[in-house]
């Protein structure tokens, strides 16, 4: 073997190293996205949850009026709404800021009212 037969060896390597490290910074970058759309998600649902259980006096329709637009502030969806007695459940879902990263939507569901 003589030194010709190794040339450009180093540059497939480094070729190979810069994918991978591509590769990972994808894949960070995409667990990041969905860690902060799912946060999100549990913050609106736990303020929206909070806003419909203040608000539970006015009745279902007045409460989830208030959930909506806590939600609607936060950049989330209100998709479901309900009052078990004093207490507000809701679930909310949230897109993601770069859909093509993150596929789908994030769920939150939270419960709020009165300590028993």
């Amino acid at each position: 073997m003589n030194e010709s037969d190794d040339r450009g060896v180093a540059t497939v390597f480094a070729a190979f190293a810069v994918a991978a490290v591509l590769a990972i910074t994808v894949l960070g970058l995409q667990l990041g996205a969905a860690a902060g759309v799912r946060h999100r998600a549990e913050a609106a649902a736990d303020l929206a949850a909070l806003a419909a259980a203040a608000h539970a006096t006015a009745g279902v329709d007045g409460a989830c009026a208030r959930a909506r637009r806590v939600a609607d502030a936060m950049a989330a969806r209100l998709t479901d709404c309900r009052l078990s007695g004093w207490d507000a459940l809701v679930e909310v879902h949230a897109a993601a800021a770069i859909p093509l990263v993150v596929p789908g939507d994030a769920i939150g569901r939270a419960r709020a009212g009165p300590v028993r």
